[in-house]
């Protein structure tokens, strides 16, 4: 027969892999404000040129990027004014626009990829440790 599981070990267990998830959540924003400050941007600025891998709506940006709609106006405002982004009319969609982004947008993107994966904090676990440490998350996120 199998012994239930003591409430006190799992509040621990849990407890400490909660801290694991926090310290590497503000390792990877510490690691993308320090590489978005040396090509002279935000973390949110950086943040949104790393999501926008092709055109798409505020909406879908405000996704990836886990915010409001209204806060990645702000953000795209600011890239607009850069240079970085531009907002065409949607090609099915009256209401919406859709970034995208310029010349220097893309060149200033790639440079930023190359940034944040130089020493990444998940550059010490094998691409096959990332899929599986994703995998993890995802079930733990969108639940069983």
């Amino acid at each position: 027969m199998t012994k239930p599981p003591d409430p006190q070990a799992q509040a621990v267990a849990e407890r400490q892999l909660c801290g694991l998830v926090n310290g590497l959540a503000q390792r990877i924003g510490e690691h993308v404000r320090e590489r978005a400050a040396t090509l002279g941007l935000t973390a949110s600025q950086a943040t949104a040129l790393r999501e926008m891998s092709g055109p798409m709506t505020m909406r879908e940006l405000a996704e990836r990027m886990s915010c409001e709609p209204s806060n990645t106006t702000f953000v795209i405002d600011r890239l607009e004014r850069q240079g970085l982004v531009e907002r065409h009319p949607h090609p099915t969609d009256r209401r919406a626009k859709q970034l995208v982004l310029t010349g220097e947008g893309t060149a200033l993107r790639e440079r930023l990829l190359a940034l944040l994966h130089a020493d990444s904090p998940l550059a010490g676990l094998a691409p096959q440790e990332q899929d599986l440490l994703r995998d993890l998350l995802e079930r733990a996120v969108t639940g069983p």
